[in-house]
Protein backbone atom coordinates (compact mmCIF):
# COMPACT_ATOMS: atom_id res chain seq x y z
CA UNK A 1 0.00 0.00 0.00
CA UNK A 2 1.27 3.47 -0.90
CA UNK A 3 0.31 6.37 1.34
CA UNK A 4 0.62 9.97 0.17
CA UNK A 5 0.30 12.96 2.46
CA UNK A 6 0.74 16.69 2.33
CA UNK A 7 1.04 19.43 4.95
CA UNK A 8 1.07 23.23 4.68
CA UNK A 9 3.52 25.88 5.73
CA UNK A 10 2.53 28.03 8.70
CA UNK A 11 3.15 31.49 10.04
CA UNK A 12 3.00 31.57 13.82
CA UNK A 13 2.55 34.36 16.38
CA UNK A 14 0.88 36.86 13.99
CA UNK A 15 2.38 39.79 15.84
CA UNK A 16 0.92 39.81 19.37
CA UNK A 17 -0.32 36.20 19.25
CA UNK A 18 2.95 34.86 20.66
CA UNK A 19 2.92 31.07 21.13
CA UNK A 20 -0.85 31.04 20.58
CA UNK A 21 -1.86 32.13 17.05
CA UNK A 22 -0.95 30.62 13.70
CA UNK A 23 -2.16 30.48 10.13
CA UNK A 24 -1.73 27.72 7.53
CA UNK A 25 -0.29 28.90 4.22
CA UNK A 26 -0.79 27.49 0.73
CA UNK A 27 2.76 26.14 0.38
CA UNK A 28 3.01 22.39 0.80
CA UNK A 29 5.46 19.67 1.73
CA UNK A 30 4.60 16.13 0.66
CA UNK A 31 5.38 12.57 1.69
CA UNK A 32 5.02 9.25 -0.10
CA UNK A 33 5.30 6.07 1.94
CA UNK A 34 5.65 2.78 0.10
CA UNK A 35 7.27 -0.60 0.51
CA UNK A 36 11.02 -0.53 1.09
CA UNK A 37 13.81 -3.08 1.12
CA UNK A 38 16.23 -1.28 3.42
CA UNK A 39 15.71 0.13 6.90
CA UNK A 40 13.98 3.50 7.21
CA UNK A 41 15.93 6.43 8.66
CA UNK A 42 14.33 6.34 12.08
CA UNK A 43 16.22 9.48 13.13
CA UNK A 44 14.26 11.56 10.60
CA UNK A 45 11.69 13.80 12.28
CA UNK A 46 8.90 12.73 9.95
CA UNK A 47 9.68 9.04 10.33
CA UNK A 48 9.69 9.46 14.11
CA UNK A 49 6.25 11.06 13.89
CA UNK A 50 5.04 8.20 11.68
CA UNK A 51 6.31 5.70 14.25
CA UNK A 52 3.96 7.15 16.87
CA UNK A 53 1.14 5.37 15.04
CA UNK A 54 2.68 2.63 12.89
CA UNK A 55 5.98 0.83 12.49
CA UNK A 56 8.25 2.30 9.81
CA UNK A 57 9.93 -1.06 9.33
CA UNK A 58 9.81 -2.31 5.74
CA UNK A 59 8.68 1.06 4.42
CA UNK A 60 10.36 3.68 2.20
CA UNK A 61 9.81 7.38 2.87
CA UNK A 62 10.14 10.02 0.13
CA UNK A 63 9.77 13.62 1.30
CA UNK A 64 9.21 16.57 -1.04
CA UNK A 65 10.22 19.76 0.76
CA UNK A 66 9.02 23.08 -0.63
CA UNK A 67 8.95 24.98 2.66
CA UNK A 68 12.40 26.46 3.29
CA UNK A 69 14.10 25.38 6.50
CA UNK A 70 14.89 27.76 9.36
CA UNK A 71 13.04 30.66 7.77
CA UNK A 72 10.10 30.88 10.19
CA UNK A 73 7.57 29.19 7.90
CA UNK A 74 6.92 26.03 9.90
CA UNK A 75 9.05 23.56 7.97
CA UNK A 76 9.57 21.25 10.96
CA UNK A 77 5.87 21.40 11.87
CA UNK A 78 4.98 20.36 8.32
CA UNK A 79 7.38 17.39 8.47
CA UNK A 80 5.92 16.27 11.80
CA UNK A 81 2.37 16.72 10.49
CA UNK A 82 3.22 14.61 7.43
CA UNK A 83 4.51 11.79 9.58
CA UNK A 84 1.54 11.94 11.93
CA UNK A 85 -1.18 11.80 9.28
CA UNK A 86 0.66 9.17 7.22
CA UNK A 87 1.27 7.03 10.29
CA UNK A 88 -2.36 7.31 11.35
CA UNK A 89 -3.45 6.29 7.84
CA UNK A 90 -1.13 3.29 7.94
CA UNK A 91 -2.64 2.26 11.27
CA UNK A 92 -6.19 2.71 10.00
CA UNK A 93 -6.81 5.42 12.61
CA UNK A 94 -8.67 8.72 12.26
CA UNK A 95 -7.44 10.94 15.08
CA UNK A 96 -8.69 14.50 15.42
CA UNK A 97 -6.31 17.47 14.94
CA UNK A 98 -6.14 17.85 18.73
CA UNK A 99 -5.21 14.17 19.13
CA UNK A 100 -2.53 14.54 16.47
CA UNK A 101 -1.26 17.68 18.22
CA UNK A 102 -0.98 15.82 21.51
CA UNK A 103 0.91 12.99 19.83
CA UNK A 104 3.35 15.21 17.93
CA UNK A 105 3.95 18.13 20.24
CA UNK A 106 7.01 16.62 21.93
CA UNK A 107 8.65 16.24 18.51
CA UNK A 108 7.70 19.69 17.20
CA UNK A 109 7.67 21.70 20.42
CA UNK A 110 5.61 24.61 19.10
CA UNK A 111 1.85 24.15 19.19
CA UNK A 112 1.19 27.44 17.40
CA UNK A 113 3.00 26.04 14.35
CA UNK A 114 1.75 22.47 14.49
CA UNK A 115 -1.93 23.30 15.15
CA UNK A 116 -2.61 25.16 11.88
CA UNK A 117 -0.49 22.63 9.96
CA UNK A 118 -2.93 19.97 11.19
CA UNK A 119 -6.21 21.90 11.20
CA UNK A 120 -5.73 24.46 8.43
CA UNK A 121 -7.08 28.00 8.44
CA UNK A 122 -6.36 30.33 11.35
CA UNK A 123 -5.94 28.68 14.74
CA UNK A 124 -5.51 29.60 18.36
CA UNK A 125 -3.95 26.98 20.60
CA UNK A 126 -3.52 26.63 24.34
CA UNK A 127 -2.91 23.73 26.73
CA UNK A 128 -3.17 21.20 23.92
CA UNK A 129 -6.41 22.63 22.58
CA UNK A 130 -7.05 23.97 19.07
CA UNK A 131 -9.66 26.56 18.18
CA UNK A 132 -9.90 27.10 14.44
CA UNK A 133 -11.37 30.58 14.50
CA UNK A 134 -11.36 31.48 10.82
CA UNK A 135 -11.00 29.98 7.36
CA UNK A 136 -9.13 33.02 6.07
CA UNK A 137 -7.42 36.29 7.00
CA UNK A 138 -8.79 39.68 5.90
CA UNK A 139 -5.57 40.32 3.96
CA UNK A 140 -3.28 38.65 1.43
CA UNK A 141 -0.14 37.16 3.03
CA UNK A 142 3.03 37.96 1.08
CA UNK A 143 6.10 36.17 2.42
CA UNK A 144 9.41 38.01 2.24
CA UNK A 145 11.98 35.24 2.63
CA UNK A 146 15.59 36.37 3.06
CA UNK A 147 18.59 34.14 2.35
CA UNK A 148 19.79 33.97 5.96
CA UNK A 149 18.49 31.41 8.43
CA UNK A 150 17.44 31.66 12.06
CA UNK A 151 17.40 28.73 14.46
CA UNK A 152 14.32 28.73 16.66
CA UNK A 153 16.28 27.96 19.81
CA UNK A 154 18.55 30.94 19.24
CA UNK A 155 15.60 33.24 18.55
CA UNK A 156 13.89 32.14 21.75
CA UNK A 157 17.08 32.63 23.73
CA UNK A 158 17.03 36.30 22.68
CA UNK A 159 13.78 36.91 24.58
CA UNK A 160 13.98 38.57 28.01
CA UNK A 161 12.75 36.93 31.21
CA UNK A 162 10.52 39.94 31.93
CA UNK A 163 9.38 43.13 30.25
CA UNK A 164 7.87 46.46 31.28
CA UNK A 165 4.22 46.56 32.28
CA UNK A 166 3.49 49.07 29.51
CA UNK A 167 4.81 46.66 26.88
CA UNK A 168 2.73 43.81 28.32
CA UNK A 169 -0.41 45.97 28.30
CA UNK A 170 0.27 47.11 24.72
CA UNK A 171 0.65 43.54 23.49
CA UNK A 172 -2.36 42.24 25.43
CA UNK A 173 -4.54 44.91 23.83
CA UNK A 174 -3.30 44.02 20.34
CA UNK A 175 -3.82 40.31 21.00
CA UNK A 176 -7.45 40.99 21.91
CA UNK A 177 -7.84 43.04 18.73
CA UNK A 178 -6.23 40.23 16.73
CA UNK A 179 -8.73 37.65 17.93
CA UNK A 180 -11.64 39.98 17.18
CA UNK A 181 -10.26 40.88 13.75
CA UNK A 182 -9.80 37.26 12.73
CA UNK A 183 -13.18 36.16 14.05
CA UNK A 184 -14.96 39.03 12.27
CA UNK A 185 -12.80 39.10 9.15
CA UNK A 186 -12.28 42.81 9.71
CA UNK A 187 -9.31 44.26 7.77
CA UNK A 188 -9.29 47.54 9.73
CA UNK A 189 -9.12 45.77 13.08
CA UNK A 190 -6.54 43.34 11.69
CA UNK A 191 -4.28 46.20 10.60
CA UNK A 192 -4.58 47.80 14.04
CA UNK A 193 -3.78 44.52 15.80
CA UNK A 194 -0.38 43.71 14.32
CA UNK A 195 1.87 45.57 16.76
CA UNK A 196 3.89 43.62 19.32
CA UNK A 197 6.32 44.38 22.14
CA UNK A 198 6.63 40.88 23.57
CA UNK A 199 8.90 39.06 21.13
CA UNK A 200 9.39 40.92 17.85
CA UNK A 201 11.62 43.74 19.18
CA UNK A 202 14.09 41.18 20.53
CA UNK A 203 14.14 39.11 17.35
CA UNK A 204 14.21 41.99 14.88
CA UNK A 205 18.04 42.24 14.62
CA UNK A 206 17.94 39.00 12.60
CA UNK A 207 15.04 40.34 10.51
CA UNK A 208 15.78 44.01 9.80
CA UNK A 209 13.16 44.15 7.06
CA UNK A 210 10.41 44.08 9.69
CA UNK A 211 11.26 47.51 11.12
CA UNK A 212 11.93 48.89 7.64
CA UNK A 213 8.55 47.78 6.35
CA UNK A 214 6.73 49.17 9.34
CA UNK A 215 8.50 52.50 9.03
CA UNK A 216 7.90 52.66 5.27
CA UNK A 217 5.07 50.28 4.29
CA UNK A 218 4.72 49.22 0.66
CA UNK A 219 1.70 50.47 -1.22
CA UNK A 220 -1.32 48.36 -0.35
CA UNK A 221 0.15 46.93 2.87
CA UNK A 222 -2.02 46.66 5.98
CA UNK A 223 0.89 45.69 8.18
CA UNK A 224 3.77 43.26 8.66
CA UNK A 225 4.61 40.53 11.16
CA UNK A 226 7.62 38.39 11.87
CA UNK A 227 6.83 34.85 10.71
CA UNK A 228 7.49 32.47 13.56
CA UNK A 229 11.02 33.05 14.81
CA UNK A 230 11.98 34.76 11.54
CA UNK A 231 13.81 35.84 9.56
CA UNK A 232 10.88 35.73 7.10
CA UNK A 233 8.38 38.56 7.32
CA UNK A 234 4.75 38.35 6.27
CA UNK A 235 3.47 41.53 4.68
CA UNK A 236 -0.31 41.58 4.91
CA UNK A 237 -1.74 43.37 1.89
CA UNK A 238 -5.20 44.55 0.94
CA UNK A 239 -6.54 42.29 -1.81
CA UNK A 240 -6.74 45.14 -4.31
CA UNK A 241 -3.15 46.16 -3.67
CA UNK A 242 -1.46 42.78 -3.35
CA UNK A 243 0.19 42.77 -6.78
CA UNK A 244 1.62 46.26 -6.33
CA UNK A 245 2.80 45.38 -2.83
CA UNK A 246 4.62 42.26 -4.07
CA UNK A 247 6.23 44.22 -6.90
CA UNK A 248 7.46 46.87 -4.45
CA UNK A 249 8.93 44.19 -2.18
CA UNK A 250 10.81 42.60 -5.09
CA UNK A 251 12.25 45.98 -6.02
CA UNK A 252 13.30 46.82 -2.47
CA UNK A 253 14.65 43.38 -1.53
CA UNK A 254 16.26 41.86 -4.65
CA UNK A 255 18.19 39.27 -2.61
CA UNK A 256 15.04 37.88 -0.98
CA UNK A 257 12.25 35.67 -2.27
CA UNK A 258 8.81 37.27 -2.46
CA UNK A 259 5.91 34.82 -2.41
CA UNK A 260 2.29 35.99 -2.60
CA UNK A 261 0.42 33.21 -0.83
CA UNK A 262 -3.06 32.35 0.39
CA UNK A 263 -4.43 30.80 3.54
CA UNK A 264 -4.60 27.00 3.32
CA UNK A 265 -8.11 26.09 4.33
CA UNK A 266 -7.21 22.44 4.77
CA UNK A 267 -4.61 21.06 7.09
CA UNK A 268 -2.38 18.04 6.70
CA UNK A 269 -4.00 14.97 5.22
CA UNK A 270 -3.22 11.56 3.77
CA UNK A 271 -4.68 10.15 0.58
Amino acid sequence: MTIRARAPATSANLGPGFDAAGVALDLWNELEVGEGDGPADESHLGVRAFALFASPSGRAFAFTNRIPRERGLGSSAAVVALGLVAGAAAAGASPSPEELLAAGLELEGHADNLAPALAGGVCLTWEGRIARIADDVPAVPIALVPPNRVRTAEARAALPESLPHADAAFTAARAALLGAALARGDAELFSAALGDRLHEPYRSPAAPALAELRADPPDGALGATLSGSGPSVIVWAAAAGADACAADLRRRYPDSEVWPLAVARQGAGAF
